[in-house]
């Protein structure tokens, strides 16, 4: 055999289809050998029978996003690439922000100005927003043209939701175009109904967040955008799903043969609404939509998970700081309405996912690569480049020690926010070293990389999310 520029020896390789023990060979940033033994190589990593996993895929994470009214997201590029590394993870996808009255381009570009400073490999979701005729027949294609394969719609928020009229003109587009749509699904009014009854009952705390989105909302918000997509025959896939109600609207799809795909989070396994009831604000920690539900839900979702309904497991990192100008105190203390939405989460992702999933029982650890690493890379068309460690893929590799048991704090999460939703919490299973493109980038908690030398990764259309097809009496999706 040649020599190989990394050999990384003795460890236990782990992949979607099995385990087995191997050296892996790098050159060029790619996996080029995988063998009994590698001798021949310029540097020398022994893995001492750690779990070598291909480095973690994060298909849904905030970072920077630019506000309306100034400023951006707290999470730089630079931070969330540290907190990424930190938890195993070295690909992201994150999202292009359109506002209401705007277009998609300038927005575009002020983000890959900002995107050139990351340091883990990142492609985009484009936020749709206000899809008029200038943004979906004049805009649209030149994103499309840099790569970028997904669109994200909110059937709730303000400003952020767009009509069923809306969201189907968005989902014609993106089928026009060899798109994918990922779906935040929860019903727009009955969440603001619920709202002014429980301000007018005076219930104001943190705790009645939970109450204003209980999971019927997402349900039915699930099935109407099912079916609006399946009207158009256009793939689609619905973001942290959060309670067997909407998983199984997704289930009952698929067994028709829709092209639907279910993702969820650490936050919808680990954190349930009675985090949000504690005294004075302390519970705007643990606000993120949909909203966190009991810990009986928690089994019905790992289920969900068994039954490959959920098969994507991304972080939703949205991260507000506790305290500053931009945190959860922006908008004052007194109406939980007002609070920003979303929690931190990029580093614990894959951890929480080992602990509660492989260390317990519940995944093994095939299972558990397919949810972090491989499906996420298959559901954004970065397979076979990303999310696997085999001949040909770039190698993003994780060293983990299964045994490990860490208790998690902010410190160890190294993104920019001043608290974590999971302070306390002990995990077991801790990846110990992590290679981007075969450049060592963490070691025992200690980032290494340089501000800049992530890459954007375009997308060119695949089969996965083609259409089927199959449209209600043959009639033409888009008009």
């Amino acid at each position: 055999m040649a020599e190989v520029e990394l050999a990384i020896r003795g460890g236990v390789v782990v992949t979607a289809e099995g385990m087995q023990r191997a050296d892996v060979g790098v050159s060029g940033g790619r996996v080029v050998a995988l063998a009994e033994s590698i001798r021949d190589a310029r540097r020398i990593v022994e893995a001492d029978g750690l779990w070598v996993m291909p480095g973690g895929v994060d298909s849904h994470c905030h970072i920077e996003e630019p506000q309306p009214g100034g400023g951006a997201n707290e999470e730089s590029f630079v931070t969330a690439s540290r907190s990424a590394f930190a938890g195993g993870t070295t690909s992201a996808v994150c999202f292009v922000p359109q506002w209401k009255g705007g277009g998609l381009l300038e927005r575009l570009a002020d983000y890959e100005a900002r995107a050139r400073h990351a340091m883990l490999d990142h492609s985009f979701h484009q936020i749709i927003t206000d899809p008029t005729e200038r943004v979906i027949e004049e805009e649209l294609p030149q994103v499309v043209a840099k790569g970028i394969r997904s669109l994200k719609v909110f059937l709730t928020y303000e400003p952020l939701h767009v009509s069923d009229a809306e969201y189907l003109r968005v989902l014609a587009a993106a089928r026009k175009h060899q798109c994918l749509v990922t779906v935040h699904c929860e019903n727009y009014d009955a969440i603001n109904w619920r709202i002014r009854a429980l301000l007018a009952a005076g219930l104001t705390a943190p705790k009645y967040h939970a109450w204003a989105r209980p999971p019927v909302v997402e349900r039915e918000a699930t099935h109407r955008a099912i079916a609006l997509a399946e009207l158009l025959d256009q793939p689609i896939q619905i973001f942290h799903v959060s309670c067997a109600e909407a998983a199984e609207e997704i289930a009952r799809a698929q067994a028709r043969g829709v092209k639907v795909w279910g993702e969820t989070c650490p936050q919808y396994l680990t954190l349930t609404a009675a985090h949000m009831d504690r005294p004075g604000f302390e519970g705007a920690k643990f606000m993120c939509s949909p909203a966190p539900r009991d810990a009986a839900e928690h089994e019905r979702v790992w289920e969900m998970i068994r039954r490959g309904v959920l098969d994507v497991v991304s972080s939703d990192h949205c991260a507000f700081s506790f305290e500053g100008p931009h945190g959860k105190r922006q908008n004052g203390t007194e109406r939980f309405d007002l609070v920003p939405n979303g929690i931190p989460g990029f580093a614990a992702r894959l951890p929480l996912l080992f602990s509660e999933g492989v260390s317990k029982g519940r995944l093994t650890p095939e299972q558990f690569v397919r949810l972090g690493c491989s499906n996420p890379a298959r559901m954004m068309g970065l397979w076979p480049r990303k999310g696997g460690i085999h001949i040909g893929a770039d190698a993003d590799i994780a060293l983990w020690d299964p045994a490990r048991e860490r208790v998690l704090s902010n410190a160890l999460m190294q993104h920019a926010i001043d608290y974590t939703p999971y302070e306390g919490m002990t995990v077991k299973g801790w990846p110990v070293r992590v290679f981007r493109r075969g450049e060592e980038v963490m070691r025992e908690d200690e980032v290494t990389a340089a501000p800049g030398s992530g890459r954007f990764l375009p997308r060119a259309p695949y089969p996965l999310i083609a259409p089927r097809g199959v449209l209600p009496n043959g009639f033409p999706a888009a008009g």
